[in-house]
Order: structure tokens, then sequence, then C-alpha cells
């Protein structure tokens, strides 16, 4: 029961902070995506290299243990499905975790792009076998490999290079891009944000 209320109390935490920085709006999503304001990039450059940073670093203390880390298998599929939810996203303005954080603050055009989403996901269900037969669900590069051998892991790396280190270094160059990425790349400047409607 504890683990069920920590779930959500973090859960509307990070669901409050991705309303706050505008990443349940689609009119930031796209002006993120055609790159006349990169706030939400950077935020999101910031959170990953942050997150990574404290994770790989943590490892390294001893304090974070490797055995909860989680890696999926990758295979062709995974890289059709990121095409596909990349195109959805610029499409929509909205990611899965976005859609619900701005139904929840009130935006009713979320509503369908939830339903389109659970829409999609029971079309993928019940043509799973046909997916598997196809081939694009084998495992490829080794499977669930990590980008660098990390120590106590269960899992292989692609490289010899020590993986704690590589995601400390790779943290911090993200937080690092962040703080270096101007406003926006293209276009006259960065327009105020609208509030939910």
């Amino acid at each position: 029961m504890t683990s069920i209320i920590l779930a959500i109390v973090i859960g509307a935490a990070f669901g409050a902070v991705l309303d706050r920085v505008g990443a349940a709006n689609p009119n930031v999503i796209n002006r993120m995506l055609n790159l006349t304001d990169l706030r939400l990039a950077k935020a999101i450059l910031l959170a990953i290299g942050t997150g990574s940073a404290l994770m790989f670093g943590g490892q390294m203390l001893g304090l974070v243990d490797v055995g909860h880390m989680s890696v999926k298998t990758a295979y062709l599929g995974v890289f059709l499905g990121g095409l596909m939810l990349g195109a959805g996203w610029a499409a929509a303005g909205y990611c899965p975790g976005t859609g619900v954080v701005a139904a929840a603050s009130g935006r009713k055009d979320a509503l369908f792009f939830i339903a389109g989403g659970l829409l999609g996901a029971a079309a993928y269900m019940v043509t799973y076998p046909a997916w598997k037969a196809s081939g694009l669900l084998d495992k490829i590069a080794g499977g669930a490999v990590t980008l660098g051998s990390v120590p106590g892991a269960k899992y292989e790396g692609l490289t010899t290079l020590p993986g704690d280190i590589l995601g400390l270094v790779l943290g911090l160059g993200f937080v690092a891009l962040a703080f270096a990425l101007p406003d926006r790349l293209m276009g006259e400047g960065v327009p105020r944000t609208a509030p939910a409607e």
C-alpha cells in the first residue's frame, strides 16, 4: 500500500512539473519541434542529465543498487515504434505522459489523444501475433545490453568502457548542453505560453 501511495505522490508531482514547464501544452511542443522555442527541450535535457548524473554517481558511491536497473530489449519494432511515437507527438503535440497531464489540467483535446492511444494499444494487442511472426520483435545487438559495462549489473555492455563513468559523463554533457543551448534556433522570438484551454 505504501508503494501505491508513493507512486501516486511522485506521479502527481511529476505531472505538476510537466504542466509547469509547458510540456502539457501542444503549442509549446510544436514550437520546440520547429526550433522556435527550445526552453522545453532545455528542461528535458536538464532533467535527463541530472537524473543520469545522480543515478550513475550514486551507483559509483554505492548509494544506488544496480540490481534495480532495468534495460529493455532492443529490436527493430522499438525503432519503428519510436518513429511512430515521434510522428504522433509532432502531429498531436502530446506524448502519452503529457497527454494525461493535459487532460488533468482541463484540455479537452487531450481526451481524444488518450482515446486514440488506447485504441492504438488495443490494435497492437489484437495484431501482436502478426508482428511477432514478421521478425520485427526479434532481438538485435545482443538484446538487453548497455552502452558500457556496469559493475554488478546483469546486462552486458556493447563496449568495454565503464558504464557508470560513461553514464555520469553523458549526464553531465546533457546538463552542459541544456545551459549552452539558446532559447531559439529559428524564428523571431519566444512567444509567451498560452494557458490551458
